[in-house]
């Protein structure tokens, strides 16, 4: 194992000032690999320095300019300082220059749905979907932005699909509670937004969703 396999595992480890040292020392020993620059940056993004990681990116990028992840790792620093704009440019360019990957797609559908763009986030959160259909958020964000599209059987599909990989996954079933009223179905509602807060007992949409078909079946 080189020094730079074995600071990625430092990292994983959560050692970050063991991994901090070896990324140092590997990328002064290959100062010309654009690799070493997109860990330290993405070590960097873990400790939650921004500025120093988009650095590190775009040296990584200034060395390779088709590192598809120097792109991704600066998409996510865009991202979590809720610049979408800036980060949907760079998760495009990193699926443009050959990452195929689940997350990439997702995040990019992400920065659109942060921009209320629904109609363009969905293509992307449905390739994200194809790609990993197992991921329990990918999911989840995909059935959301069918519903924010008004695509509403679409939607029950995959929140009921959220539901087999998660069973006590309660803004699932608080969604079908909303799909169920949609299709002005009361009492499917109120059995959906009642498994929602067995699920998680402080869900207050839910808990306002249940009160709200209560009073109308009451006739308040």
């Amino acid at each position: 194992m080189n020094k730079l396999e074995k600071a990625i595992e430092l990292m994983q480890n959560q050692k970050f000032e063991e991994a901090t040292k070896l990324f140092t020392e590997s990328i002064e020993e290959n100062p010309k690999e654009p690799v070493g620059y997109i860990n330290f940056g993405n070590l960097l993004m873990h400790l939650n320095e921004f500025e120093r990681a988009e650095r590190f990116y775009n040296k990584a990028i200034e060395l390779d300019d088709t590192a598809a992840t120097a792109y991704y790792g600066l998409g996510t620093v865009y991202y979590e300082q809720e610049n979408f704009t800036k980060a949907q440019n760079e998760f495009l360019q990193a699926i443009e220059k050959g990452l195929d990957q689940a997350d990439a797609y997702f995040m990019l559908g992400m920065t659109f749905v942060h921009q209320e763009y629904v109609k363009l986030a969905l293509p992307y959160l449905l390739r994200a979907v194809e790609l990993d259909p197992d991921d329990v958020d990918i999911q989840f964000q995909y059935g959301l932005c069918l519903a924010q599209n008004g695509q509403i059987e679409g939607a029950e599909e995959t929140m009921k699909t959220v539901l087999q990989l998660e069973e006590n996954h309660s803004d699932a079933y608080y969604n079908l509670g909303v799909a169920a009223l949609h299709k002005e179905d009361a009492a499917l509602a109120l059995d959906y937004f009642d498994k929602a807060l067995e699920c998680n007992k402080d869900h207050m949409l839910a808990s306002h969703g249940k009160a709200k078909i209560e009073q109308a079946l009451n006739g308040e």
